[in-house]
Formats: structure tokens, C-alpha cells, sequence
């Protein structure tokens, strides 16, 4: 009796989850992906809420009654009465199965290169039937290549699966020799009476087609016990490369190991040397504060006089000039100088482009009392003679201003900071003398004389 031919599938089988995302050649966009199973979209229905699900799996999800979207939950849009799936509360999405079943796919079997579409999966199984017959030691031979990158697969799984081939082989080596001695059974024309009792002889035409098929299939089994063969020689050559691999991974990793250690020890060493660096770094920049408070000390030092006298030279008068008018220093301090070692600290303030009136229009110079060492042992507040001069460098006609202290001015009293408030001759001399040709500034140079008469000191 013929056998009865299969009934086509069909796109509308619902009794499956989605397809594997495996098979897919592309990028797989989420509006394919079922919101259950999270495989490719199988007979998609769209529920109310707007989420996609197979056929299948919306049967299921509410088979045992209503129940609460999971992906509305989870993207925080979940709304009475949209968001509850029902029986009959989705509908086929056409569309959906449409972009589905045009999808690029692929060959399970990694590096074949057959493609086909998603609906092939489904409408045309029997083109993947053929597909895996075909090439069916094709994807063999693509298996073993890589073999290498699989180390439990090559330790555990592909040995048994040569296993169980040489069994079958077994199997069907007994097979053939049952059906050979029943073939001679039945072509020979003095068989014994008990096998002619057992079998019915069989025309001469059907006994050659039997025996040419048993011939092929002797030879397929022929073919097969090669091609386990070689394969049980490449199972044993990778498993020795797997083996001298895993020997020099195992060296890789005692050397790394050796080097991780070497590397810790020389990252403390290295934190070491940067504490100590910056300990260094500090004690230079403490030094260096240190010798430029000397070089300090050294310049007042060495520009002070002890005897109520001082004169002033300030160089690069032009540039100076220039930063007080505009108002990048409007202002400049003398070095110190003293009425004696032991006396007042006093220092010259001038403004090359004027302070308060005469800002603009004067040179203004002030005289200002300073905290000294010896104040302690001073006659306070200060009233000594104060006289200021600009100096003619001709020698013929100093600009020359001089003042007695107010003694009830916080300018006079003893200092409680480094320095009192600066009192003088805001309008000490007009600018407009040193627009015009002078003898006041010569080498763009000037200097200032301060005298402190030391009477009744």
C-alpha cells in the first residue's frame, strides 16, 4: 500500500512559540519579538494594550483566565481595562506576519551558507528537510573546524557521539548480513524445505533490484565507517592540540600569575617613590617660600638706611606709569628705612598717577610708619619732621614738600600691623612738569628723598 503523502504545513499553526533567533541573518528588531517567549513572532497577535504576542503564547498566557500585561508592567504603561489580556481580546496581526515571513534567514549549522526567509520555516519545511539531507556532512565537516574553540564538547559530547555511530554501524552491518543470507535463501534453486517453508520465492527480476539495493546500501555503510573513521583521527589529533594548548595556557597562566605579582610589588614600590616624591615636593616648596622670604629680608636689608635719610630710585618710570594709569598697580611701596638700628620703620607710598585729589592730575607721595622690632622702646605716636623730595638730577630745583604728623592721627600711633595708614602730599607734584622736557626723569629713572628730622631723638 502506497504511503500517505504529508499534509502541507501551513503559516497558521498556532501550537508552537516563536521561531529561534538563531536562524535570523540579520539584526532582529524588537516589533519582531514576541513579549512572552521573546523569540521571533509566530501567527502574531496584537493585544489591546499594543504588544505583539504568538499565537501560542497568548493562548497560553490566558488559558487560565485574565491576566495583567507583563511588558505594560514592565515599561511603566500598564492602564485598566487596555492592559488585562483575555480570551478573544487580541486579533491577528497580518501585517506583523507579513514583515515576518520575509525575514532573511540562515542555516543553523555555523558557516553553511544556505539562506532562505523565516516563512521557509514554516510554509516550506520540506525545502530545510532537503537542505539538511543535502548537506548533511557538509555541516559535519563545518562542526569540526570548530572543534578547537568547544573544549567540553570535544572532552565529553563528540566522543560519545562517535559512540553511538559505531553502534548503529554495528546495527546495520547485522542487518545486511541477515538480509544477504535471506537473499540467497530465496535465489537459490535447492533451498532446504524448512526455508522454503519460511519464505515464498520471489520473481528473478524483483531478487536483482533487492540484491542492487542491498549492494548500495553495503556501500553507503562503507562510506560512512571511512567517514567515522577520519573523524575519530581528528577527534584524536584535536584532542592532542587541545591537550598541548591547555599545557602551555596552564605556563601562560603561572607566568602571568608570576608577572601579576611582580606587577603588585612594583605598583607598591611605585607608590612608595611618589610619597616619598611628594614629601620632597613639599619640602622644596617650603625651601623655596624660605629663600625668597630671605632674598626678601636681604633686598630690605641692603636698600635700608639707619640714619632718618632715604632715597628712592625707580626705574622704568614710563612702563611704571603706564600699569598706574591703567590701574594695573596705582600704587608702590618704598623699601623700609629706619631713624636708627633701633628706631622707627617707615617707608615711602607714591602713586605715579595720583590718589584721591590729585588722582589724574599729581604725583602723589605719602610717608608711612611701619611695625619695627624695637617699637616697644619708642616714643609713641610718632612726631618727627617729615620732609619729601622729588630730585631735580641737574641738581637745581627739587620739588620738595614737608609736613609735621598730626599726633592725634591713627597714621602716627604705634602699628598693631604691619604697616599704618600712609599720610602726605596727595598733590605732591604735577604730572604736567613730567609730561614737558625736565631734569626730573632721566634714563626713564626718578628718585625720591625722604628726610626724618631726628631732632629730640
Amino acid at each position: 500500500m502506497a504511503a500517505q503523502e504529508p499534509s502541507p504545513p501551513s503559516s497558521l499553526e498556532g501550537n508552537k512559540p516563536g521561531f529561534p533567533k538563531k536562524i535570523l541573518a540579520n539584526n532582529l528588531e524588537d516589533k519582531h519579538l514576541c513579549n512572552s517567549c521573546l523569540k521571533i513572532l509566530r501567527r502574531p497577535l496584537q493585544a489591546q494594550c499594543g504588544h505583539r504576542f504568538c499565537s501560542y503564547c497568548f493562548n497560553k498566557i490566558v488559558s487560565s483566565g485574565p491576566e495583567k500585561c507583563n511588558a505594560c508592567i514592565k515599561e511603566d504603561l500598564f492602564e485598566e481595562p487596555t492592559s488585562i489580556l483575555k480570551q478573544g481580546g487580541a486579533f491577528p496581526d497580518n501585517a506583523a506576519r507579513k514583515e515576518v515571513e520575509v525575514l532573511v534567514a540562515v542555516c543553523p549549522n555555523e558557516g553553511c551558507t544556505w539562506t532562505g526567509t523565516i516563512k521557509d520555516f514554516e510554509v516550506e519545511k520540506e525545502k530545510i528537510h532537503d537542505h539538511e539531507r543535502q548537506c548533511s556532512y557538509e555541516h559535519l565537516n563545518l562542526l569540526l573546524h570548530f572543534i578547537m574553540g568547544i573544549k567540553v564538547s570535544l572532552e565529553s559530547l563528540q566522543p560519545q557521539s562517535l559512540e553511538v555511530a559505531g553502534h548503529k554501524l554495528q546495527e546495520l552491518h547485522q542487518s545486511l548480513r541477515d538480509l544477504e543470507l535471506k537473499m540467497s535463501q530465496l535465489g537459490g534453486g535447492g533451498a532446504a524445505a524448512s526455508v522454503q517453508g519460511s519464505f515464498t520465492p520471489l520473481p528473478s527480476a524483483v531478487g536483482a533490484a533487492l540484491e542492487l539495493q542491498v549492494q548500495n546500501e553495503k556501500t553507503k555503510v562503507v562510506e560512512l565507517s571511512r567517514r567515522c573513521q577520519e573523524l575519530e583521527l581528528k577527534v584524536n589529533t584535536f584532542e592532542n592540540i587541545v591537550c598541548v594548548l591547555n599545557r602551555e595556557m596552564e605556563c601562560s597562566c603561572t607566568t602571568m600569575e608570576a608577572y601579576n605579582r611582580q606587577h603588585r610589588l612594583d605598583q607598591d614600590k611605585i607608590e612608595i617613590l611618589n610619597n616619598k616624591v611628594r614629601q620632597l615636593e613639599r619640602t622644596v616648596s617650603l625651601r623655596d617660600l624660605s629663600i625668597v622670604e630671605m632674598e626678601g629680608k636681604m633686598r630690605e636689608m641692603s636698600a635700608a638706611t639707619y640714619d632718618g635719610i632715604f632715597v628712592w630710585k625707580i626705574s622704568d618710570f614710563t612702563k611704571k606709569r603706564q600699569d598706574a594709569v591703567a590701574g594695573r598697580a596705582p600704587a608702590m611701596f618704598s623699601p623700609a628705612f629706619y631713624t636708627s638700628k633701633y628706631g622707627y620703620k617707615m617707608c615711602l607710598r607714591i602713586y605715579l598717577n595720583g590718589d584721591g585729589t590729585g588722582r589724574g592730575t599729581h604725583l602723589s607721595l605719602f610717608f608711612v610708619v611701619m611695625r619695627g622690632h624695637s617699637d616697644a622702646l619708642l616714643k609713641w605716636p610718632f612726631n618727627q619732621k617729615v620732609t619729601l623730595m622729588l630730585l631735580d638730577q641737574n641738581n637745581r630745583e627739587h620739588i620738595i614738600d614737608a609736613f609735621r604728623p598730626d599726633i592725634s592721627s591713627s597714621s602716627f600711633q604705634r602699628p598693631v600691623s604691619d604697616m599704618n595708614i600712609a599720610s602726605g602730599c596727595p598733590l605732591f607734584c604735577p604730572l604736567s612738569k613730567l609730561d614737558s622736557k625736565n631734569s626730573y626723569i632721566r634714563d626713564d629713572t626718578i628718585f625720591i628723598k625722604a628726610i626724618v628730622d631726628l631732632t629730640g631723638l
